[in-house]
Protein backbone atom coordinates (compact mmCIF):
# COMPACT_ATOMS: atom_id res chain seq x y z
CA UNK A 1 0.00 0.00 0.00
CA UNK A 2 2.82 2.39 0.94
CA UNK A 3 4.59 1.60 -2.35
CA UNK A 4 1.42 2.40 -4.31
CA UNK A 5 1.04 5.72 -2.47
CA UNK A 6 4.65 6.62 -3.29
CA UNK A 7 4.13 5.78 -6.96
CA UNK A 8 0.94 7.87 -7.09
CA UNK A 9 2.71 10.80 -5.42
CA UNK A 10 5.50 10.68 -8.02
CA UNK A 11 2.93 10.70 -10.81
CA UNK A 12 1.13 13.65 -9.24
CA UNK A 13 4.34 15.61 -8.75
CA UNK A 14 5.30 15.03 -12.38
CA UNK A 15 1.83 16.10 -13.57
CA UNK A 16 1.85 19.39 -11.61
CA UNK A 17 5.42 20.50 -12.32
CA UNK A 18 5.61 24.30 -12.69
CA UNK A 19 7.15 24.08 -16.18
CA UNK A 20 3.64 23.41 -17.49
CA UNK A 21 2.82 27.07 -16.95
CA UNK A 22 4.18 27.95 -20.40
CA UNK A 23 1.48 26.05 -22.31
CA UNK A 24 -1.68 27.82 -21.04
CA UNK A 25 0.06 31.19 -21.43
CA UNK A 26 1.10 30.47 -25.02
CA UNK A 27 -2.30 29.06 -26.02
CA UNK A 28 -4.20 31.96 -24.47
CA UNK A 29 -2.07 34.67 -26.04
CA UNK A 30 -2.05 33.04 -29.49
CA UNK A 31 -5.86 32.99 -29.49
CA UNK A 32 -6.03 36.57 -28.20
CA UNK A 33 -3.63 37.87 -30.85
CA UNK A 34 -5.52 36.03 -33.60
CA UNK A 35 -8.89 37.43 -32.49
CA UNK A 36 -7.46 40.94 -32.08
CA UNK A 37 -6.04 40.91 -35.60
CA UNK A 38 -9.24 39.43 -37.05
CA UNK A 39 -11.64 41.95 -35.47
CA UNK A 40 -9.47 45.06 -35.12
CA UNK A 41 -10.65 48.28 -36.79
CA UNK A 42 -8.96 51.70 -36.67
CA UNK A 43 -10.46 53.82 -33.90
CA UNK A 44 -11.89 50.82 -32.02
CA UNK A 45 -10.08 51.60 -28.78
CA UNK A 46 -11.38 55.17 -28.81
CA UNK A 47 -14.59 53.71 -27.40
CA UNK A 48 -12.81 52.83 -24.15
CA UNK A 49 -13.29 55.66 -21.69
CA UNK A 50 -10.71 55.79 -18.89
CA UNK A 51 -11.81 57.58 -15.73
CA UNK A 52 -11.96 57.12 -11.98
CA UNK A 53 -14.84 54.72 -12.62
CA UNK A 54 -12.43 52.60 -14.68
CA UNK A 55 -10.01 52.29 -11.79
CA UNK A 56 -12.81 51.62 -9.30
CA UNK A 57 -14.39 48.98 -11.56
CA UNK A 58 -11.09 47.14 -12.05
CA UNK A 59 -10.44 47.24 -8.29
CA UNK A 60 -13.92 45.82 -7.69
CA UNK A 61 -13.17 43.01 -10.17
CA UNK A 62 -9.96 42.20 -8.27
CA UNK A 63 -11.93 42.36 -5.01
CA UNK A 64 -14.43 39.85 -6.43
CA UNK A 65 -11.58 37.39 -7.07
CA UNK A 66 -10.29 37.98 -3.55
CA UNK A 67 -13.79 37.27 -2.17
CA UNK A 68 -13.94 34.13 -4.29
CA UNK A 69 -10.74 32.83 -2.74
CA UNK A 70 -11.82 33.95 0.73
CA UNK A 71 -15.04 31.94 0.27
CA UNK A 72 -13.04 28.86 -0.70
CA UNK A 73 -10.77 29.32 2.30
CA UNK A 74 -13.72 29.77 4.66
CA UNK A 75 -15.35 26.64 3.25
CA UNK A 76 -12.15 24.66 3.75
CA UNK A 77 -11.98 25.80 7.38
CA UNK A 78 -15.63 24.85 7.90
CA UNK A 79 -15.19 21.40 6.34
CA UNK A 80 -12.07 20.72 8.42
CA UNK A 81 -13.79 22.17 11.53
CA UNK A 82 -11.11 24.88 11.74
CA UNK A 83 -8.28 22.37 11.85
CA UNK A 84 -6.61 24.47 9.14
CA UNK A 85 -5.52 28.03 9.86
CA UNK A 86 -6.29 30.85 7.39
CA UNK A 87 -2.66 30.78 6.26
CA UNK A 88 -2.70 27.04 5.59
CA UNK A 89 -6.10 27.32 3.88
CA UNK A 90 -4.72 30.05 1.61
CA UNK A 91 -1.75 27.86 0.66
CA UNK A 92 -3.96 24.87 -0.18
CA UNK A 93 -6.43 26.92 -2.23
CA UNK A 94 -3.64 28.57 -4.24
CA UNK A 95 -2.06 25.18 -4.98
CA UNK A 96 -5.48 23.78 -5.88
CA UNK A 97 -6.20 26.68 -8.24
CA UNK A 98 -2.74 26.39 -9.81
CA UNK A 99 -3.38 22.72 -10.54
CA UNK A 100 -6.72 23.60 -12.12
CA UNK A 101 -4.99 26.26 -14.23
CA UNK A 102 -2.45 23.85 -15.75
CA UNK A 103 -4.75 20.87 -16.34
CA UNK A 104 -7.71 20.51 -18.76
CA UNK A 105 -10.88 21.97 -17.30
CA UNK A 106 -12.64 18.59 -17.24
CA UNK A 107 -9.88 17.24 -14.97
CA UNK A 108 -9.34 20.31 -12.81
CA UNK A 109 -7.43 20.32 -9.55
CA UNK A 110 -9.74 18.04 -7.59
CA UNK A 111 -7.79 14.87 -8.36
CA UNK A 112 -4.71 16.40 -6.72
CA UNK A 113 -6.48 18.06 -3.80
CA UNK A 114 -6.47 14.94 -1.62
CA UNK A 115 -2.67 14.94 -1.79
CA UNK A 116 -2.48 18.60 -0.75
CA UNK A 117 -4.84 18.09 2.19
CA UNK A 118 -3.17 14.88 3.30
CA UNK A 119 0.31 16.41 3.25
CA UNK A 120 -0.96 19.42 5.20
CA UNK A 121 -2.00 17.21 8.10
CA UNK A 122 -5.37 15.56 7.41
CA UNK A 123 -5.71 11.80 7.36
CA UNK A 124 -6.34 10.20 3.98
CA UNK A 125 -9.96 9.46 4.89
CA UNK A 126 -10.70 13.03 6.02
CA UNK A 127 -8.89 14.45 2.97
CA UNK A 128 -11.16 12.37 0.73
CA UNK A 129 -14.19 13.54 2.73
CA UNK A 130 -13.32 17.23 2.31
CA UNK A 131 -12.74 16.89 -1.44
CA UNK A 132 -15.99 14.95 -1.89
CA UNK A 133 -17.84 17.60 0.15
CA UNK A 134 -16.47 20.44 -2.00
CA UNK A 135 -17.56 18.57 -5.12
CA UNK A 136 -21.04 18.05 -3.64
CA UNK A 137 -21.40 21.75 -2.73
CA UNK A 138 -20.14 23.00 -6.09
CA UNK A 139 -22.61 20.83 -7.99
CA UNK A 140 -25.41 21.85 -5.63
CA UNK A 141 -24.77 25.54 -6.42
CA UNK A 142 -25.18 24.92 -10.14
CA UNK A 143 -28.24 22.66 -9.72
CA UNK A 144 -30.00 25.39 -7.70
CA UNK A 145 -28.90 28.46 -9.67
CA UNK A 146 -29.63 27.37 -13.25
CA UNK A 147 -33.43 26.91 -12.81
CA UNK A 148 -33.60 30.21 -10.90
CA UNK A 149 -31.95 32.25 -13.65
CA UNK A 150 -34.03 30.55 -16.37
CA UNK A 151 -37.21 31.46 -14.47
CA UNK A 152 -36.03 35.03 -13.89
CA UNK A 153 -34.72 35.84 -17.38
CA UNK A 154 -35.81 35.58 -21.01
CA UNK A 155 -34.48 32.10 -21.79
CA UNK A 156 -34.36 32.79 -25.55
CA UNK A 157 -32.04 35.74 -24.96
CA UNK A 158 -30.06 33.75 -22.42
CA UNK A 159 -29.39 30.94 -24.91
CA UNK A 160 -28.95 33.28 -27.91
CA UNK A 161 -32.06 31.95 -29.62
CA UNK A 162 -33.46 35.34 -30.74
CA UNK A 163 -34.06 35.47 -34.50
CA UNK A 164 -31.88 38.58 -34.71
CA UNK A 165 -29.06 37.10 -32.65
CA UNK A 166 -28.88 33.52 -33.83
CA UNK A 167 -25.51 31.79 -33.95
CA UNK A 168 -24.04 28.32 -34.22
CA UNK A 169 -22.98 28.64 -30.60
CA UNK A 170 -26.46 29.66 -29.51
CA UNK A 171 -28.28 26.92 -31.43
CA UNK A 172 -26.27 24.16 -29.74
CA UNK A 173 -25.90 25.82 -26.33
CA UNK A 174 -29.38 24.90 -25.09
CA UNK A 175 -28.81 21.18 -25.67
CA UNK A 176 -25.32 21.37 -24.18
CA UNK A 177 -26.58 23.04 -21.02
CA UNK A 178 -29.55 20.70 -20.62
CA UNK A 179 -27.30 17.70 -21.12
CA UNK A 180 -24.75 19.05 -18.64
CA UNK A 181 -27.50 19.85 -16.13
CA UNK A 182 -28.93 16.32 -16.30
CA UNK A 183 -25.46 14.80 -15.94
CA UNK A 184 -24.66 17.05 -12.97
CA UNK A 185 -28.03 16.29 -11.38
CA UNK A 186 -27.46 12.55 -11.81
CA UNK A 187 -23.95 12.89 -10.37
CA UNK A 188 -25.27 14.88 -7.39
CA UNK A 189 -27.98 12.28 -6.68
CA UNK A 190 -25.52 9.38 -6.93
CA UNK A 191 -22.91 11.20 -4.84
CA UNK A 192 -25.51 12.12 -2.20
CA UNK A 193 -26.70 8.51 -2.05
CA UNK A 194 -23.14 7.29 -1.67
CA UNK A 195 -22.08 9.85 0.91
CA UNK A 196 -25.17 9.93 3.09
CA UNK A 197 -27.03 6.64 2.56
CA UNK A 198 -25.21 3.60 1.19
CA UNK A 199 -21.51 4.10 0.35
CA UNK A 200 -20.72 0.40 0.01
CA UNK A 201 -23.66 -0.11 -2.32
CA UNK A 202 -22.40 2.73 -4.52
CA UNK A 203 -18.90 1.23 -4.63
CA UNK A 204 -20.36 -2.12 -5.67
CA UNK A 205 -22.36 -0.38 -8.45
CA UNK A 206 -19.24 1.47 -9.68
CA UNK A 207 -17.21 -1.74 -9.84
CA UNK A 208 -20.05 -3.52 -11.65
CA UNK A 209 -20.30 -0.72 -14.25
CA UNK A 210 -16.55 -0.65 -14.79
CA UNK A 211 -16.48 -4.36 -15.56
CA UNK A 212 -17.82 -3.43 -19.01
CA UNK A 213 -15.12 -3.97 -21.67
CA UNK A 214 -15.14 -0.35 -22.80
CA UNK A 215 -14.60 0.88 -19.21
CA UNK A 216 -12.46 -1.92 -17.80
CA UNK A 217 -9.14 -0.05 -18.03
CA UNK A 218 -10.49 2.54 -15.54
CA UNK A 219 -11.66 -0.09 -13.03
CA UNK A 220 -8.79 0.63 -10.64
CA UNK A 221 -9.70 4.33 -10.54
CA UNK A 222 -13.36 3.43 -9.94
CA UNK A 223 -12.31 1.16 -7.08
CA UNK A 224 -10.32 4.02 -5.50
CA UNK A 225 -13.27 6.39 -5.97
CA UNK A 226 -15.54 3.90 -4.21
CA UNK A 227 -13.08 3.60 -1.35
CA UNK A 228 -12.88 7.41 -1.08
CA UNK A 229 -16.68 7.61 -0.91
CA UNK A 230 -16.80 5.01 1.90
CA UNK A 231 -14.15 6.88 3.87
CA UNK A 232 -15.86 10.20 3.21
CA UNK A 233 -19.27 8.92 4.27
CA UNK A 234 -17.99 8.03 7.73
CA UNK A 235 -16.89 11.61 8.25
CA UNK A 236 -19.79 13.48 6.61
CA UNK A 237 -23.07 11.62 7.11
CA UNK A 238 -23.55 12.74 10.72
CA UNK A 239 -22.79 16.44 10.21
CA UNK A 240 -25.51 18.88 11.31
CA UNK A 241 -27.69 21.03 9.04
CA UNK A 242 -25.92 24.09 10.44
CA UNK A 243 -22.58 22.67 9.29
CA UNK A 244 -23.88 22.18 5.72
CA UNK A 245 -25.63 25.57 5.61
CA UNK A 246 -22.41 27.36 6.56
CA UNK A 247 -20.41 25.37 4.01
CA UNK A 248 -22.97 26.04 1.26
CA UNK A 249 -23.11 29.76 2.10
CA UNK A 250 -19.32 29.95 1.69
CA UNK A 251 -19.65 28.12 -1.65
CA UNK A 252 -22.46 30.46 -2.75
CA UNK A 253 -20.41 33.57 -1.95
CA UNK A 254 -17.35 32.17 -3.69
CA UNK A 255 -19.04 31.19 -6.96
CA UNK A 256 -21.20 34.33 -7.07
CA UNK A 257 -18.16 36.57 -6.61
CA UNK A 258 -16.43 34.69 -9.43
CA UNK A 259 -19.27 35.47 -11.84
CA UNK A 260 -19.40 39.17 -10.88
CA UNK A 261 -15.87 39.76 -12.18
CA UNK A 262 -17.02 40.43 -15.76
CA UNK A 263 -19.83 42.69 -14.54
CA UNK A 264 -17.25 44.74 -12.65
CA UNK A 265 -15.02 45.03 -15.73
CA UNK A 266 -17.93 46.26 -17.86
CA UNK A 267 -18.89 48.77 -15.16
CA UNK A 268 -15.29 50.03 -15.27
CA UNK A 269 -15.64 51.20 -18.88
CA UNK A 270 -19.37 51.77 -19.42
CA UNK A 271 -20.80 52.52 -16.00
CA UNK A 272 -24.20 53.88 -17.09
CA UNK A 273 -24.83 51.64 -20.11
CA UNK A 274 -26.27 48.59 -18.35
CA UNK A 275 -29.51 48.12 -16.44
CA UNK A 276 -29.91 45.86 -13.43
CA UNK A 277 -31.44 43.17 -15.66
CA UNK A 278 -28.49 43.47 -18.05
CA UNK A 279 -26.14 42.70 -15.19
CA UNK A 280 -28.22 39.68 -14.15
CA UNK A 281 -28.12 38.44 -17.75
CA UNK A 282 -24.33 38.91 -17.90
CA UNK A 283 -24.02 37.01 -14.62
CA UNK A 284 -26.26 34.22 -15.94
CA UNK A 285 -24.31 33.88 -19.17
CA UNK A 286 -21.10 33.46 -17.20
CA UNK A 287 -22.73 30.56 -15.37
CA UNK A 288 -23.40 28.95 -18.75
CA UNK A 289 -19.92 29.85 -20.01
CA UNK A 290 -18.51 27.79 -17.16
CA UNK A 291 -20.30 24.73 -18.55
CA UNK A 292 -18.78 25.28 -21.98
CA UNK A 293 -15.32 25.73 -20.46
CA UNK A 294 -15.62 22.32 -18.80
CA UNK A 295 -15.38 20.60 -22.19
CA UNK A 296 -12.18 22.42 -23.11
CA UNK A 297 -9.18 20.10 -23.66
CA UNK A 298 -6.67 22.92 -23.05
CA UNK A 299 -5.04 23.68 -19.67
CA UNK A 300 -7.43 25.80 -17.59
CA UNK A 301 -9.59 26.31 -20.68
CA UNK A 302 -6.87 28.59 -22.07
CA UNK A 303 -7.68 29.90 -25.54
CA UNK A 304 -11.13 28.33 -25.52
CA UNK A 305 -12.28 30.56 -22.66
CA UNK A 306 -11.23 33.73 -24.49
CA UNK A 307 -13.07 32.60 -27.62
CA UNK A 308 -16.25 31.72 -25.67
CA UNK A 309 -16.12 35.15 -24.01
CA UNK A 310 -16.11 36.91 -27.39
CA UNK A 311 -18.95 34.77 -28.73
CA UNK A 312 -21.24 34.78 -25.73
CA UNK A 313 -20.76 38.22 -24.16
CA UNK A 314 -19.98 40.18 -27.32
CA UNK A 315 -23.50 41.62 -27.66
CA UNK A 316 -22.99 43.54 -24.38
CA UNK A 317 -19.86 45.29 -25.69
CA UNK A 318 -20.16 48.25 -28.10
CA UNK A 319 -17.55 47.12 -30.64
CA UNK A 320 -16.44 43.60 -31.59
CA UNK A 321 -12.78 44.63 -31.55
CA UNK A 322 -13.07 45.53 -27.87
CA UNK A 323 -14.48 42.18 -26.83
CA UNK A 324 -11.18 40.32 -26.97
CA UNK A 325 -9.42 43.18 -25.14
CA UNK A 326 -11.92 42.81 -22.30
CA UNK A 327 -11.52 39.02 -22.43
CA UNK A 328 -7.79 39.56 -21.90
CA UNK A 329 -8.45 41.82 -18.88
CA UNK A 330 -10.85 39.20 -17.53
CA UNK A 331 -8.23 36.43 -17.80
CA UNK A 332 -5.48 38.66 -16.39
CA UNK A 333 -7.61 39.13 -13.27
CA UNK A 334 -9.25 35.70 -12.92
CA UNK A 335 -6.74 33.19 -14.33
CA UNK A 336 -3.12 34.24 -14.86
CA UNK A 337 -2.43 35.28 -11.23
CA UNK A 338 -2.92 31.66 -10.12
CA UNK A 339 -0.29 30.49 -12.59
CA UNK A 340 2.37 32.79 -11.14
CA UNK A 341 1.36 32.32 -7.49
CA UNK A 342 1.42 28.55 -7.96
CA UNK A 343 4.74 28.64 -9.79
CA UNK A 344 6.21 30.46 -6.77
CA UNK A 345 4.55 28.34 -4.07
CA UNK A 346 4.63 24.82 -5.48
CA UNK A 347 8.41 24.17 -5.51
CA UNK A 348 8.64 25.34 -1.89
CA UNK A 349 5.68 23.18 -0.91
CA UNK A 350 7.22 20.12 -2.60
CA UNK A 351 10.56 20.74 -0.91
CA UNK A 352 8.86 21.02 2.48
CA UNK A 353 6.57 17.99 2.16
CA UNK A 354 8.69 15.57 0.11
Amino acid sequence: MEQNNTTNQKKLLKAIRPQRIIWPIMIGFVVIIYLLVKDFKPGTFDLLEFSWFTLIGILIAILMMALRDLGYMARLRILTEKEFSWKKSFRIIMLWEFTSAITPSAIGGTSFAILYLNKEGLSLGRSSAVVMATSFLDELYFIIMLPLIILLLDWQQLFLLDPGNASTLGSSLLFLVLGAYLLKLAYLIVLSYGLFKNPRGLKWLLLWIFKLPILRKWKQGANQTGTDIIQSSKDLKNKSYKFWLKAFFASFCSWTARYWVVNSILIAFWFSQYSAMDHIMIFARQLLMWIMMLISPTPGGSGFSEWVFTQYLGDFIPEAGLTIALALIWRLISYYPYLFIGMYMLPRWIKKNF
